[in-house]
């Protein structure tokens, strides 16, 4: 792939970096010609929404200033100050555009609504439709251009690129069908398509802003990413089973994630740690994922405490098919026996944690008058 050189990945921070600083200065060139073309036949038409189109091409030479800047922050190492390294600038870039693109959107609704209340007649020429015509294409050839390299990358600001450059190929599309009908049909109505583009182009800034404030304050790994790690986990021989998976992002190709693997209680403490550090180390070298491994060694030959465990898994099943029980164990000794375990439940289950609780050990406690239960309630995603 082009930006790729010899020893690197598509996702390797100085690809992405050099992708992304040679798309942005692209884009920027293109919108600053779209510009300057627009704002020029708007403003001798007299047209508001070829002019307001125009202004947001310039506004969108400053998101692509700000996509430049990000994407030479996020290839920056890590430091005393950010040891996780700078790969969350792309996100902070992304947003910054999504403000651009609403604040863009807010003016031309308010251009647009002072032409609807003072309409002036707008004057048509060959000149102004291939102007539109053409940054309608040039604009789609942006989009392409840069989803392409945004999927090849992992690039959250290329792919907000991609999303305003399909947003401003419509507004210009919608332009320029206003301008035809209002040449044809004498039908003025400018101002009116103008709050439809603005509405348009509002859209498309408050989805680029959901889905970069969601990155920003910690969004639930995808299911594949964790379905490729519980796999990776339960290859190595002697890992009985794994809960409380935790996966941290700080960039595209920056994870960071701890995992509590079950082993077999009577495996020796030292061969535990090697285990542990042989899974750390398999992960850091296949995968580039930093995994923080905790052992916890449970008794899988006491048939008492293996028949109270399935007792215990029935028990929360019923409340919650989805509700998983682990780091079960007994404490106690003839008088009496508290069961103790972690119970994951869902965040949608509607059931508080103390009700949970209390059903759990009121069911626990039928099993035998010398038994009570200890939950702990986890709130986490246990598809």
């Amino acid at each position: 792939m082009l930006f790729v050189r010899e020893g690197e990945t598509p996702d390797s921070p100085a690809v992405r970096a050099r992708a992304g600083k040679y798309i942005g200065g692209l884009c920027i060139a293109l919108n600053t010609l779209l510009a300057a073309a627009k704002i020029a036949v708007g403003a001798v038409s007299g047209m508001i929404s070829v002019l307001a189109d125009g202004l947001n091409n310039l506004t969108d030479c400053g998101s692509n200033v700000v996509s430049v800047i990000g994407f030479r922050m996020s290839e920056k190492p890590a430091d005393k100050e950010h040891p996780f390294g700078h790969q969350r600038a792309e996100s902070v870039a992304a947003m910054v555009i999504a403000f651009i693109v609403l604040v863009v959107a807010a003016e031309l609704a308010v251009q647009s609504v002072e032409k609807i209340i003072t309409p002036a007649e707008s004057a048509f020429s060959a000149v102004l439709a291939a102007v539109l015509a053409a940054s309608v294409a040039v604009k789609l050839g942006m989009f392409f251009l840069n989803l392409y390299f945004a999927r090849a990358v992992r690039s959250e600001a290329l792919k907000a690129t991609a999303a305003d450059s399909i947003s401003d190929a419509v507004a210009t599309a919608a332009v320029l069908a206003a301008t035809l009908v209002s040449h044809y049909t004498g039908v003025e109505s400018d101002g009116w398509m103008g709050i439809a583009v603005a509405l348009f182009i509002a859209r498309t800034g408050f989805s680029i802003l959901k889905e970069t404030v969601s990155r920003l304050l910690g969004r639930a790994p995808d299911a594949e990413t964790v379905k490729a790690i519980e796999a990776r986990v339960l290859s190595f021989a002697g890992v009985c089973g794994l809960h409380d998976l935790t996966v941290h992002s700080y960039g595209p190709n920056k994870l960071y994630a701890t995992v509590h693997v079950e082993v077999d209680a009577h495996m020796p403490i030292m061969e535990a740690h090697d285990l542990a550090d042989r899974i750390e180390k398999n992960f850091a070298e296949e995968t580039g994922i930093q995994l923080t491994v905790h052992i916890d060694p449970l008794v899988f030959d006491d048939p008492v405490i293996n028949r109270r465990r399935e007792e215990v898994c029935a028990i929360v099943a019923e409340l919650d098919g989805r509700m998983r029980v682990h780091d079960f164990r007994a404490v106690g000794g003839k008088a009496h026996t508290n069961l103790v375990f972690d119970v994951a439940v869902p965040f949608d289950c509607k059931l508080s944690d103390a009700e949970i609780a209390r059903r759990i050990r009121e069911r626990v406690s039928r099993l035998g008058e010398n038994l009570d239960a200890v939950a702990n309630i986890e709130r986490q995603n246990t598809d």
